[in-house]
């Protein structure tokens, strides 16, 4: 059982400690040997990396001294790693030399660098720290940017350790910040929330106390180290109880979810969670076999968040691994964001999360109805976040009147000021103003954090229904609808230019993309649907790392707008949901368009789809693939392999087979990251032989993976590809935007970074 009383033996002491400075050097000091944090380098045991508490202080204060010399106090100072331990010495680095950390992620090869100019940018950063692997991949890319030629940027892993002599302890205190966590997935508006000193300890106090953690704790986490459920919750919380974590990439966990479960087995780990698509993707890409050989009874709290949690996954999840001794009352929902430092609500420790089953209709109109499970065409489950982790910390509120909500109504979630409220929005005034400083219409004292989030409350539970604005969020991973929109309508030129929407539309608890374009008139006739669709779906993976679900092509005109000429995205969305549309071309077939049945999806209190994940996912595991996929002849020729590719891609993208042409670069056909992860792992288990995850990327063809693939077989044996040694930590890099919950992009898991 969780341990619900903290250890005052460990924690006591955190009552006079003011920064996370202040925190690692005392546990430098009590336990200088014992383990801070064990990383699996390649998601296994066996390539486990530990680093002690006294190591992780030296090797902060050499990678200070290099900031100091910098003169970076108080300045944002850029960290471009990849999962690992580099990545944690190089965040206590800054905070060690009073610099203000920006997380970030290494851009994958051939990928735009337009999020870290948009960050850099806006942080007014001039300092970047990496390691060696990923600068020399880096420093080409960007000098050849004008906008980046000015970041200077230093690897720290060869850096040596006596050089912690010469740093100086800075100046700060309390109120200090601490990192800039970016919250958006735009690339054109970027904010950098200011997260203090302060902020990260309460939370961490809020975190630790409703989680139950204490120092006999062991967590799990794959989360990515640059959003703040990775940060705050896989890496500041462990060390704040002084417990014991495990960390591994989120490229590991993509490739085999396995993985994570079974280190949480391996390392008995009581504490460890992540997205709502984290626990589906286990429960649909692990075998009974496989689920029949972890020993989860020690997973004491399965924490859920980031993205909405849906109730049929938890069902599903609890029931493929229950022979695995997982209990149903480990689940433990909950809400939070960047905003906040990270929690805001938790459901009850060691109790089965509550659900309500209400009316799907109603929920429309905002209005919160109780039905029964059995009108399951009418009824929509909505799982609780639990109550907030203090007490009357949550108002719901009327968006416009700025008036508390009455019983049984959905409105704005709003958070009373507490310690755990970021600072606001870096060089934003108007921003951090209208978000951080709400006040009520009533005139009750004190000020209000806008979530930007709807819901309700239910006895003293949260309930998240939806966005009140146009987020698309996506395994965890903000989007902005018009970044999206401003790429696809210059995908290809029969796209009439602002006569775009994107938007997200939910079945079988899948968020799904959807675009909705308007065609140039002089393209009605002559234009090539098929060439339109491959553009789009192209240059939509490429820029958002995204999969588009569906398409329509209109005639000019035929999108709502506004009286200045906005496309109205809510009205399109219920507009293409109700077949309103006089759709010109579309895509997928009009036999797919029925078995995705994006008709019958069910909307939030404000006409906005409020699941995500990947888009159009492959529905069976690998192996099982392998099994169904046909093969006339066993897969020992480029022709066999090239064919099975084409099968599994037809299947995994939603296209005709004979789209695929086997000569044009896998990207071009809209693969996104965790699609490219799956077919690797897809042709490793029908093919029996090791391969690089990041296949897809290396060969960047059916025809030339093809033939590749065939000498591997012919070797039995590959570890990396023979034109380039690629080792971990370019894999890594070439997946970070997972925003797993994954932008992703994790970010996220987890763009806006709900909790």
């Amino acid at each position: 059982m969780l341990n619900r009383t903290p250890n005052q033996t460990s924690l006591q002491p955190l009552t006079t400690i003011a920064t996370f400075v202040e925190l690692l050097a005392w546990r430098a000091e009590q336990t200088p040997q014992g383990t801070a944090y064990r990383f699996l380098a390649e998601g296994t045991p066996e390539t486990a990396q530990t680093i002690t508490y006294s190591d992780l202080q030296q090797r902060a204060q050499a990678i200070a001294v290099l900031l100091q010399e910098l003169n970076c106090q108080n300045q944002p100072v850029l960290l471009l790693y990849p999962a690992g331990l580099d990545y944690i010495a190089a965040f206590f680095g800054c905070l060690y030399a009073g610099a203000i950390a920006v997380p970030a992620y290494p851009p994958r090869p051939n990928r735009s660098l337009d999020r870290i100019q948009a960050m850099v940018q806006d942080a007014g950063a001039t300092v970047a720290l990496t390691d060696s692997v990923t600068l020399q991949k880096l420093e080409r890319r960007l000098a050849e940017t004008p906008q980046l030629r000015s970041l200077y940027c230093l690897s720290t892993d060869g850096l040596q350790p006596d050089l912690a002599q010469q740093w100086q302890p800075p100046t700060i205190q309390a109120h200090t910040l601490a990192l800039l966590q970016y919250t958006s997935g735009s690339t054109a508006l970027p904010k950098g929330v200011m997260i203090s000193h302060d902020n990260l300890l309460h939370n961490s106090e809020l975190i630790g106390r409703c989680f139950g953690n204490t120092a006999a704790s062991r967590g799990v986490s794959w989360l990515p180290p640059y959003h703040d459920m990775g940060l705050v919750g896989g890496i500041l919380q462990p060390l704040y109880v002084g417990a014991e974590m495990t960390l591994m990439s989120p490229v590991s966990f993509l490739q085999r979810p396995v993985r994570w479960l079974e280190a949480i087995s391996h390392y008995r780990a009581t504490t460890s969670g992540g997205p709502n698509f984290a626990y589906d993707l286990c429960g649909r890409k692990t075998t009974p076999e496989q689920r029949r050989a972890l020993d989860l009874s020690c997973w004491q709290l399965a924490f859920s968040g980031a993205e909405p949690v849906q109730q049929a996954t938890l069902t599903q999840f609890a029931a493929a691994f229950a022979p695995s001794g997982f209990r149903p009352q480990a689940f433990y929902p909950c809400y939070g964001m960047a905003e906040t430092t990270l929690l805001v609500t938790g459901e009850a420790v060691q109790t089965e999360p509550k659900h309500l089953i209400l009316k799907a209709t109603n929920l429309q109109q905002n209005r919160v109805t109780l039905v029964p499970p059995t009108d399951a065409d009418a009824a929509r489950p909505i799982v609780s976040c639990g109550p907030p982790a203090i007490p009357n910390q949550v108002v719901i509120v009327d968006p416009d009147s700025h008036r508390p909500c009455p019983p049984n109504t959905i409105g704005e979630i709003w958070v009373r000021w507490s310690r755990s409220i970021a600072q606001g929005y870096w060089r934003r005034e108007a921003a951090t103003q209208e978000a951080f400083q709400a006040t009520l219409a009533d005139g009750e004292e004190g000020l209000f954090l806008r979530t930007g989030d709807l819901g309700f409350l239910y006895g003293d539970d949260l309930y998240v229904t939806g966005r009140l604005k146009d987020l698309i969020i996506i395994r965890g991973r903000n989007h902005y609808p018009q970044d999206i929109e401003a790429t696809a309508e210059q995908a290809h030129r029969a796209l009439r230019q602002s006569s775009g929407a994107a938007f997200s539309v939910m079945e079988h608890d899948t968020e799904h993309l959807v675009i909705v374009h308007e065609l140039e008139r002089s393209a009605l006739r002559t234009a090539d649907p098929e060439a339109i669709f491959a553009a789009l779906r192209r240059r939509v993976a490429e820029d958002h790392d995204l999969q588009v679900g569906a398409i329509a092509l209109l005639k000019p005109n035929a999108m709502p707008k506004t009286s200045s000429g906005k496309v109205q995205r809510h009205l399109c969305r219920s507009m293409f949901l109700d077949g309103q549309f006089d759709v010109v071309y579309g895509w997928p077939t009009a036999e797919t368009s029925q078995a995705l049945a994006i008709a019958e999806a069910p909307v939030d209190g404000d006409g906005e789809a409020i699941a995500s994940e990947n888009l159009s996912q492959p529905e069976v595991d690998a192996k099982s693939l392998a099994v169904a996929s046909p093969a006339a002849s066993p897969l020992n020729s480029p022709d066999a392999i090239a064919d099975w590719m084409l099968t599994w891609l037809a299947d995994a993208l939603n296209v005709p087979k004979h789209t695929l042409n086997v000569r044009q670069p896998l990207a071009e056909h809209g693969l996104d990251s965790l699609a490219a992860v799956e077919l690797a792992e897809a042709l490793e288990s029908t093919l029996g032989v090791p391969l690089s995850p990041t296949l897809a990327y290396e060969y960047p063809t059916i025809e030339a993976l093809s033939i590749y693939l065939v000498s591997a077989q012919n070797r039995a044996t590959v570890t990396a590809p023979p034109v380039e040694v690629v080792d971990q930590r370019e894999l890594e890099q070439i997946v970070r935007e997972l925003e797993l919950l994954s932008d992703a992009e994790v970010q996220t898991l987890l763009g806006r970074q709900r909790y």
